[in-house]
């Protein structure tokens, strides 16, 4: 019960709204005094955690790929990739929506922030859906649920994560999530053709764009297209570091921007203070958890539990049902990246039943998407109801109903573990 006792410290600061760092930090230091009686160790954990935290090289590939979304956003590649799928699907019934989430897909290649691709893609696709007649449902939950492929499409922010919580490689992490984002958003086309065709009044007008219109749109997103090669041929081939890459990923955007005139030395300036401040939120979370990871190697808790499953004799797949409903419950009232520092603590050593670290984080992430996007809570539907100005019902109404989608994936993912395996086995 003493052990125990931070956790119930922990829970109840966040339902009270301490901020996530604070109350990982404060239950972590309730819990090693409790543990230790030696305020003194308290205390030198508490100084030596913000320097061992941060200075992990890895945490550089953080801020480069945000740096990397700001700039592209700036720089009006999302615009350009929106218009040009819209384009080439306007004929077809439901195909802004489709044409969103197509968007939102290489977009995520270009960002790997799903909250900034809901936020971006908020702005650019809700009002060319209206205009044309989309139910704000339909269109709330393409942009909500295509928001959510940025989490399996390299570069993900939140596969980084996992990767340094777990020690595992970053570079194949990123690489396992391309073929699940694929089959999500091809899952996701189908799930809104049909929805439009059960349901016609969702999206009644389709109308052609002019063959040179839509030629001329392609033409436009060629640097964004060589951006998003580059990223992934220099992950999947290994020549460079994923904090290499990211900074890369960064300077191209900033130059394709630069070049076509859209990035000013003001948006610039804006976009670098925006990453300052998004990077120093995650780093405060990281040194939060760190010190609230002593706290739990101390107590043992992880331990216990592994023994408690091996004791169990549970076939090691109800033990993964358990842990996908779990983190789905979980997810829906907390964002990604706390969701993974605060649970993996937990979760990660069951894989030592046979599971393998890259499949397990892949699932992570489809957890992850789900409790984004689902009430009660939802990050992603509240920045879709606040930036698109939707009733938030409709948005939770929309990503409901395109939401199978996700459950379809992780189903054929768990069934098939090569579907995430496959492609991070072929690198070198």
């Amino acid at each position: 019960m003493l052990a125990a006792l931070p956790m119930l410290v922990l829970v109840l600061a966040l339902l009270f709204g301490v901020p996530i760092a604070v109350a990982l930090a404060g239950s972590g230091m309730l819990g090693i005094w409790l543990l230790t009686g030696d305020p003194s160790k308290v205390l030198a954990i508490v100084s030596l955690s913000p320097f061992s935290t941060v200075a992990d090289y890895a945490l550089t590939t953080i801020p480069m790929f945000i740096l990397m979304a700001y700039f592209s956003a700036s720089s009006g590649l999302a615009r350009d990739l929106y218009q040009a799928a819209a384009n080439w699907l306007s004929h077809i019934k439901g195909g802004l929506a489709i044409a969103t989430v197509f968007a939102c897909g290489i977009f995520g290649a270009m960002s790997g922030a799903s909250v900034a691709a809901a936020s971006v893609m908020s702005n650019i696709a809700m009002p060319e859906m209206r205009r044309h007649g989309y139910s704000d449902e339909l269109a709330a939950g393409a942009i909500g649920i295509g928001a959510t492929l940025d989490i399996l499409i390299p570069p993900s922010i939140a596969m980084v994560i996992y990767g340094i919580a777990t020690q595992t490689s970053i570079g194949k992490l990123l690489i396992a999530g391309i073929v699940p984002g694929i089959i999500v958003g091809i899952l996701l086309a189908v799930m809104i053709y049909l929805w439009v065709v059960v349901a016609p009044k969702h999206a009644p007008e389709t109308f052609r764009v002019p063959s040179a219109e839509r030629w001329a749109s392609l033409v436009r997103i060629w640097p964004s297209l060589l951006l998003i090669a580059i990223v992934l041929a220099m992950l999947y081939t290994g020549v460079a570091t994923p904090s290499e890459v990211g900074a890369l990923g960064a300077l191209l955007a900033a130059v394709i921007g630069a070049a076509f005139g859209r990035l000013t030395v003001a948006d610039a300036i804006d976009a670098l203070k925006s990453t300052i401040r998004t990077s120093a939120m995650i780093f405060l979370i990281l040194i939060g958890a760190t010190i609230f990871g002593y706290y739990m190697t101390l107590s043992r808790i992880p331990q216990e539990v592994v023994a408690m499953v091996t004791e169990m004799n549970l076939n090691r797949w109800v033990i993964i049902i358990g842990i996908v409903v779990a983190y789905f419950v979980i997810s829906m009232f907390m964002d990604e990246i706390p969701l993974l520092l605060l649970t993996l603590q937990l979760t990660f050593p069951l894989t030592s039943l046979g599971f393998d670290p890259i499949w397990f984080g892949v699932l992570s992430m489809m957890m992850v998407s789900m409790g984004l996007v689902f009430p009660p809570v939802g990050l992603i539907a509240f920045v879709v109801s606040a930036t698109a100005d939707v009733d938030l019902m409709k948005v939770y109404k929309g990503t409901s109903i395109l939401m199978t989608s996700i459950v379809i994936t992780t189903i054929l993912l768990m069934i098939f573990p090569q579907l995430a395996l496959w492609l991070p086995a072929t690198m070198r």
